[in-house]
């Protein structure tokens, strides 16, 4: 349906186009578009850079100790004691 347009189709949807955005809003819509294309391009490239840079180089590292547990101090005048706190862990990959 859409593999057979030709020269008279083209020069109908551009007209129409024309008709409905105005001559002199196409430039800055064109502009506006292969900006938002630059922007996306480039955001692509820095995205598969990102995921490249973070894989790891070797096996992680079971020398690390673990993080001391922290504690709360309980406010002047709190009738609460203090508690331990057990930090948050993150177990999502990027």
């Amino acid at each position: 349906m859409f593999g057979r347009l030709g020269a008279p189709e083209i020069i109908l949807i551009l007209v129409v186009i024309i008709l409905l955005f105005g001559a002199k809003k196409l430039p800055d819509m064109a502009r506006s578009l292969g900006k938002s294309a630059r922007i996306l391009k480039s955001e692509a490239k820095a995205m598969k850079s990102e995921g490249q840079e973070s894989t790891p180089a070797g096996p992680p590292n079971t020398d690390e100790q673990p993080p001391a547990q922290r504690t709360i101090q309980a406010a002047p005048g709190d009738v609460t004691s203090s508690r331990p706190v057990s930090e948050p862990t993150d177990t999502t990959k990027r």
